[in-house]
C-alpha cells in the first residue's frame, strides 16, 4: 500500500460522533464537519450538518484507503456508532492505530497519549507545540496525529535500514595507531601539531637527541585515536613504534624491542614496502652515498645509479635473489656499510652482528628466510642447519637480552639518523600503577631509552591520576626527561562531536538529525568522554535497528557545556520537570484495584525505575563483555597469519601471570615457581587452588637451549609426582627434530602428571582473549567490572584447558 492511499482521521464524540476532521497522506485538510447538535454550533454553523450527510460524504472520502487514527478502538467504535444511528451501511474500513504503532517503534516511554507523544517528539502545527488547552477538537488532533503518524512510519523505515546497515559507532575504540577509523581532523588539532613541532625540532638538532611527551587524557578521550593520526599523516616519512604495557618485571627492555620489530612489519600506506624497509633502504642509500670508494668506482656508481631515482629500489633493482649479480652487489654493500659503522661508531658489542643480520634482512626476498632472520633478530634461538642457510651464528645461551634489546634499539634509533626522527609510543600503561616492581624497572627502561637511542620522539599516553602516580614513583630524571611537553587531551566541546558523530553517520550515508531525536542527540552528547559518546550513540543505533533495550546511562557531565544551545538546555529541563512529576504522581495517586484499569493498558505498561538494579547492571555488563569479546576474537584471528608476532617465553609467562592475578578475585590462588639449583628452568608459574597444584610452564626456543630447559622441567615433573605439570610451546615457532629433545618431549607427554602441549591457533587466541579483556578493563577500555566480566569469560571459553584450571 503506497503512501497516498492513507488518510488521517480524528472524531470527537462519546457515542456517535460530533465532529470529524480529515487529513489526506500531504498533511492538508480535506474535509472537517460538525453535527448539527455540536455545543458550539454558533460559531462553526456553515459546518454543520447532519449526522447521515456526514458519514455519507466521509464513506464516500475513505473509500479504498487506509483510516489512520490515534486510539483507532475508539473512532473505530465512534464510526461504528454513527453509522448506525444515521441508517447508512457500514463500509468495511481498514484501520491502522498511531498509538499502537508507537508502542512498537518505541515500547519503553511512559506514556502514549497525542499529547504526550507529541510533546515528547516535539511535534508542531504551524510551528507551534501541542498546547493541551486545544486538544480535543477534530481538526487539531487530527493535524498532530497526522505529524506523529509520519514520524513513526520515517522510524520504521529508519528502522529496515539500518537493520542491513552496519553499526557506524560500534568501532569507539583505537587499539592501535595502524588501525584505521575515522579521523575529525579539527579534534585536538593544536594537539596534533604541538607533536609535529616536537619531531622537527629533533630533525633540526645537531646533536639529534630525543625528547619526552607525556599525552594525558582520561579513559576514551582518543589517546591512541591521537597516534593513530600521527601514524596515517607520517608513516611515509617516520618510523612509528608502537609499545603495550610491559608484563614482565625481568624483560621490560625486551618486550619493548619485541613489540618495535613488530611495529617495523606494519606496512607504510600505497606501497608494498614496510617500516622497516623504508628505514633501512633510506639509511643504507644515504651511507653509500656518503663513502668516497663508492662513489668513485664503477661498481659503486652502477649501484648508485639504480637506486638514484628512489631509494626502495635497493629492493628490486639489485637483481633477483640466487643471481650473481645480486650475491655480487649485496656483499659489496653489506663489506662497505660494515666498514662504515665500525668506523662512525664500534664492532665492539652487540652492534655489529644485530646490523649484519639488517642487511641480511634487507637481502633475501624469501618470505622464509626473512622470518628467520627476523626470528634471529628477536635473540630466538634457530636450529642449526637454519642459522647457516641465512649465514648467520646462533646467540650464546646466557645472552643478556636486556642489553642486547637496548643496544639494537640504539641500532636502529642511529640509523634514523640518516633518515627521519623515530616516534616511539607506549602506551596502555594503566596496568602497572599496582606493580610497583614492574613500574620501577619500566621508569628505568625509559631513562636508558631515552639516554642511549638518539633522533626519537618518545611518547607516553596516560590518565592524569596515573601520571601523578608514575612522578611520584620515577626518578626526577626520568620525570624531566619524559615530561619535556605535557599535551593535555581534553573533552572537546558538544559542536565538535556532534561533527565527529555526522562524519560517524556519513560513512554509511546515513543523516545524524534523522537518526537521532533531539532528546536522543543530548543524552549522547552529555556522556564524558569521545569514547562514551560514540558508545551511547551505538547502544541508540542498536536499539533503533535491533530493538535492543538502551543499557543504564553512564555518568554524564555534569555541566552543560558552552556550546549547549539554551533550547536544549530547556528541553533538558523539562524532561527532568515531566519525570519529577511522574515520580510525585506515583507517590501521591491512591492506589486503584486492579480491575480498574483496561487489560490492554496493563499487559503493555511499562516499568521503568530512574536508576538501574543490580540485575540489570549485570546483564549490561555481560552484553558489554560478550561483545567485546566477539569483536577481539576476530581481530585475533585476523592478525593470527597476518601480522608477523615475536613470541618469547617470557612475554607468555607475563600474561599468564596478568590472567592468574585476576581469577585470584574469584578464588585464592598461591602464585609461586619452583627451583632446581642452579639449573634453567622454562620460564613458568606454579598455582595452588585449593587441593590442587598445577606447573604451567613455557618453551618456545630451540636446539640446545630447549634441550636443556625441558630436561630440567622433567627433573621437576618428577619430583613432584602430586602436582600437574603442562609445558607449552606455540605451533608457529620451529618443529624440534633434535634426537634428545624429542626422547624429553616423550617422557614429558608420557609421565602420569605431565604433558606437554602445543599451542594451536584456537589455544594462542583463547589465550591472547583473556589477557587483552583483563588489560582493557584495567585500562578502563571496557567498561565493565573485573569479576562479573571473569564469570562471562569462564563461560564463553568453557573448553578452553586454562578457563577450566581458573574455575575449579
Amino acid at each position: 500500500m503506497t503512501e497516498r492511499e492513507f488518510i488521517v482521521i480524528d472524531t470527537e464524540g462519546k457515542s456517535a460522533l460530533s465532529e470529524i476532521a480529515v487529513i489526506d497522506s500531504q498533511g492538508k485538510l480535506i474535509y472537517e464537519a460538525f453535527t448539527e447538535d455540536h455545543q458550539n454550533n454558533t460559531a462553526i454553523r456553515l459546518k454543520c450538518k447532519s449526522l447521515r450527510d456526514i458519514v455519507s460524504e466521509f464513506a464516500a472520502l475513505a473509500q479504498g484507503k487506509t483510516l489512520v487514527c490515534h486510539y483507532a478502538a475508539h473512532d473505530s467504535q465512534v464510526l461504528h456508532n454513527s453509522f448506525v444511528q444515521a441508517r447508512v451501511r457500514l463500509p468495511s474500513f481498514s484501520f491502522e492505530c498511531s498509538c499502537q504503532l508507537a508502542r512498537r517503534c518505541f515500547p519503553n516511554l511512559p506514556g502514549y497519549s497525542l499529547g504526550y507523544l507529541s510533546k515528547h517528539f516535539r511535534l508542531r502545527v504551524e510551528n507551534r507545540l501541542f498546547d493541551a488547552n486545544c486538544a480535543h477538537t477534530a481538526r487539531y488532533d487530527a493535524e498532530f496525529t497526522y505529524h506523529l503518524y509520519r514520524k513513526l512510519k520515517e522510524h520504521l523505515a529508519m528502522y529496515e535500514r539500518l537493520r542491513n546497515t552496519y553499526n557506524p559507532f560500534s568501532s569507539s575504540r583505537v587499539d592501535t595507531p595502524f588501525q584505521d577509523h575515522i579521523d575529525l581532523q579539527a579534534v585536538y588539532h593544536s594537539e596534533y601539531e604541538i607533536l609535529k613541532s616536537i619531531i622537527n625540532d629533533i630533525k633540526c638538532d645537531p646533536n639529534q637527541q630525543s625528547k619526552g611527551a607525556v599525552v594525558i587524557g582520561e579513559a576514551g578521550a582518543g589517546k591512541t585515536h591521537l597516534m593513530m593520526r600521527l601514524a596515517q599523516e607520517r608513516l611515509k616519512t617516520n618510523r612509528l613504534l608502537f609499545i603495550r604495557q610491559p608484563n614482565n618485571a625481568n624483560a621490560v627492555l625486551y618486550h619493548t624491542y619485541a613489540r618495535i620489530l613488530e611495529s617495523f612489519a606494519e606496512g607504510i600506506p600505497d606501497t608494498p614496502h614496510t617500516q622497516l624497509d623504508q628505514l633501512l633502504a633510506n639509511s643504507f642509500v644515504k651511507i653509500l652515498k656518503s663513502i668516497e670508494t663508492v662513489t668513485t668506482t664503477q661498481k659503486g656508481m652502477q649501484i648508485l645509479s639504480a637506486l638514484e631515482q628512489d631509494s626502495l629500489s635497493l629492493y628490486s633493482r639489485i637483481g633477483s635473489e640466487g643471481t650473481k649479480r645480486n650475491r655480487d652487489w649485496w656483499q659489496y654493500i653489506e663489506r662497505h656499510i660494515m666498514d662504515w659503522w665500525t668506523n662512525r661508531y664500534t664492532a665492539a658489542g652487540y652492534s655489529a652482528a644485530i646490523l649484519q643480520g639488517i642487511l641480511k634482512f634487507c637481502r633475501y626476498t624469501d618470505r622464509r628466510k626473512k622470518d628467520m632472520v627476523r626470528r634471529w633478530l628477536a635473540v630466538s634461538e634457530i636450529p642449526d642447519e637454519q642459522a647457516k642457510d641465512i649465514g648467520l651464528e646462533n646467540w650464546q645461551e646466557d645472552i643478556s637480552k636486556e642489553e642486547f634489546s637496548l643496544e639494537a634499539i640504539a641500532t636502529f634509533g642511529k640509523l634514523s639518523t640518516l633518515d627521519e626522527p623515530l616516534i616511539i609510543i607506549f602506551d596502555q600503561l594503566e596496568g602497572l600503577s599496582d606493580k610497583p616492581t614492574l613500574l620501577k624497572n619500566f621508569g628505568s627502561a625509559v631513562k636508558e631509552i631515552l639516554t642511549h637511542i638518539p633522533n626519537s620522539l618518545i611518547i607516553l599516553n596516560l590518565f592524569p591520576d596515573r601520571w601523578e602516580q608514575f612522578q611520584q614513583f620515577f626518578d626526577g630524571s626520568v620525570v624531566d626527561r619524559v615530561s619535556q611537553y605535557k599535551v593535555h587531551l581534553n573533552r572537546p566541546n558538544n559542536d565538535k562531536l556532534r561533527d565527529i558523530l555526522s562524519l560517524k553517520v556519513q560513512s554509511v550515508d546515513l543523516d545524524l538529525n534523522q537518526l537521532f531525536e533531539r532528546s536522543e542527540l543530548d543524552d549522547i552528547l552529555s556522556q564524558n568522554s569521545i569514547r562514551a559518546v560514540l558508545n551511547r550513540a551505538a547502544a541508540y543505533y542498536r536499539y533503533k535497528a535491533q530493538n535492543i533495550p538502551l543499557p543504564s546511562a553512564p555518568l554524564a557531565c555534569s555541566k552543560p557545556t558552552s556550546s549547549t544551545s539554551l533550547e536544549t538546555r530547556l528541553h533538558r529541563l523539562e524532561n527532568e520537570v515531566n519525570q519529577l512529576k511522574q515520580a510525585i504522581a506515583g507517590i501521591t495517586t491512591p492506589l486503584q484495584p486492579l480491575s480498574a484499569f483496561p487489560q490492554e493498558a496493563i499487559a503493555t505498561s511499562d516499568v521503568s525505575t530512574e536508576h538501574p538494579t543490580v540485575a540489570q547492571v549485570e546483564r549490561e555488563t555481560d552484553e558489554i563483555v560478550a561483545d567485546y569479546l566477539l569483536q577481539k576474537q576476530r581481530e585475533l584471528e585476523q592478525d593470527y597469519d597476518a601480522r608477523p608476532q615475536i613470541i618469547s617465553d617470557s612475554d607468555d609467562w607475563g600474561k599468564l601471570n596478568e590472567i592468574v592475578a585476576a581469577f585470584g578475585l574469584l578464588q585464592s590462588i598461591d602464585i609461586d615457581q619452583l627451583r632446581l639449583g642452579k639449573k634453567v628452568l622454562p620460564e613458568h608459574l606454579q598455582l595452588k587452588i585449593g587441593d590442587r597444584t598445577f606447573v604451567i610452564g613455557f618453551l618456545n626456543l630451540s636446539s640446545s637451549s630447549f634441550f636443556h630447559r625441558i630436561a630440567n622441567f622433567n627433573q621437576l615433573v618428577l619430583s613432584h609426582p602430586q602436582t600437574q605439570f603442562r609445558l607449552i610451546r606455540d605451533a608457529r615457532e620451529p618443529q624440534i627434530t633434535g634426537k634428545k629433545s624429542k626422547e624429553e618431549i616423550g617422557k614429558l607427554s608420557h609421565s602420569p602428571n605431565g604433558l606437554f602441549a602445543i599451542m594451536d591457533k584456537t589455544d594462542r587466541i583463547n589465550f591472547e582473549l583473556a589477557y587483552n579483556l583483563i588489560v582493557d578493563i584495567h585500562n578502563r577500555d571496557v567498561d565493565a567490572d573485573m569479576v562479573t566480566a571473569l564469570h562471562v569469560l569462564s563461560e564463553q571459553l568453557n573448553t578452553y584447558w586454562l578457563s577450566h584450571i581458573m574455575s575449579g
